[in-house]
């Protein structure tokens, strides 16, 4: 089928509608609008805007939650899905998920579900948001699945605010150390060669060190930018493999002061997701699957996957994760309550507030203690250059004086 955008007239508001439909050819989307209650003006098959177009209207967090969230109001307050969705669309001001929510509204209308609608874009709508969407067309809850889709973004975008502010000021003040140790090399250390030269004295070892790199540097700049750019080019490549994804996300959870935080954030994500996705009706076996991937961390996912495996052979979900190490003791014993008392999902859901506050103190708590940490080498840093650098001409001005 192909996409066709169109002008008509809704017969029963006299509006004019804009929106797409989906149709075989440009007759059968006329016939498939009159049909539906419209009055086709303007039909034309529907062409892509382009990369730059897509460049330029990036569908963020924020877009997707209040699409979200109004589409649950207007489901919640009665109104056919169809026109709903032209609602939204109307009062949605980012291009890109305008041209979405079109497409949606085309499919929707040529008689597919919703959640097949949405699966059409999973560069926007991941596996969690369509099996929400999913389920809640199953139960017949949709505006309610919208509803905890929406609470489920703000809370993930939320903590990854929180995460990013606190790695923002360590990357801060690495650059400044970078910045100090350039101003030393191209300014200073210059000034100190000459002087030296000028007595025809040799250079201690340390600033012969620093003379040699800045002079290297400054004649062979372009070489260290080509180094500089290879590195970070065959780093992105390497990370993009599975073998690189794995050892970035092993780092994460061995990382020195930023262990605790990340194996928080995914056991909070993990029990977040679950409980999200067992309440609105989705299964065990389907919620673990869907997981694997909402966590965003392999080692993470081949645990879930694991334990997957354990369940499907008949082992409740408790006992196929304690022996997890890289679950944390409380999931499995939340879990467990839950399954006594038949309510998994709610004690998923108390496990996840358990991570998400912890997590809020652990980020309070690297951002305070990482600041003095990162005090102490900027200040060994550049007292360590300005001492390579001042020290020699102290002992070559006592020199001259005791001469």
């Amino acid at each position: 089928m192909k996409n066709f955008s169109y002008e008509a007239r809704d017969r029963a508001t006299n509006k004019i509608v804009k929106s797409t439909v989906q149709a075989d050819s440009e007759s059968a989307a006329a016939h498939l609008l009159v049909e539906q209650g419209f009055v086709p003006l303007n039909i034309k098959e529907a062409t892509e805007g382009g990369w730059l177009g897509k460049l330029s209207g990036r569908v963020g967090t924020k877009d997707k939650i209040v699409f979200t969230r109004q589409l649950a109001t207007l489901i919640g307050a009665g109104l056919p899905l169809s026109q709903s969705l032209h609602t939204v669309l109307e009062q949605t001001e980012n291009k890109q998920l305008q041209t979405v929510i079109q497409d949606i509204t085309g499919s929707v209308e040529g008689g597919k579900s919703l959640s097949v609608s949405f699966s059409k874009h999973k560069d926007i709508f991941d596996d969690v948001f369509i099996s929400l969407v999913a389920a809640g067309e199953v139960s017949g809850t949709l505006d309610d699945a919208l509803l905890r889709v929406a609470t489920q973004q703000e809370k993930d975008a939320d903590t990854m605010s929180r995460i990013r502010g606190a790695l923002t000021y360590p990357v801060i003040v690495l650059v400044v150390i970078v910045a100090v140790m350039a101003f030393m090399l191209f300014t200073v250390v210059p000034q100190v060669q000459k002087l030296y030269e000028s007595l025809h004295k040799p250079l201690p070892i340390l600033t012969q060190i620093m003379v040699n790199v800045a002079t290297f540097t400054e004649q062979f700049w372009w070489l260290v930018l080509i180094v500089i750019a290879l590195v970070v080019y065959f780093g992105a490549q390497y990370i993009r493999t599975e073998s690189g994804r794995r050892f970035m996300d092993a780092l994460k959870l061995n990382a020195p002061f930023f262990k605790g935080m990340f194996r928080k954030l995914y056991m909070a994500r993990f029990t977040r997701t679950g409980q999200t996705l067992l309440a609105t009706g989705v299964s065990m076996l389907d919620m673990l699957k869907i997981t694997e991937t909402a966590v965003n961390n392999s080692v993470i996912s081949q645990a879930i996957a694991r334990a997957a495996d354990k369940v499907k052979g008949g082992k409740a979900l408790s006992e196929a994760l304690k022996p997890e190490d890289v679950i944390l003791s409380l999931v499995p014993q939340m879990i467990s309550i839950g399954e006594q008392s038949g309510k998994i999902d709610e004690m998923m859901g108390k496990a996840a507030q358990v991570y998400e506050d912890e997590l809020d103190e652990e980020v309070r708590t690297i951002s305070t203690a990482i600041e003095p940490v990162l005090m102490v080498v900027l200040a060994v840093v550049a007292g360590g250059m300005v001492g390579a650098i001042l020290f020699p001409i102290y002992s070559l001005v006592n020199n001259l004086g005791a001469k």
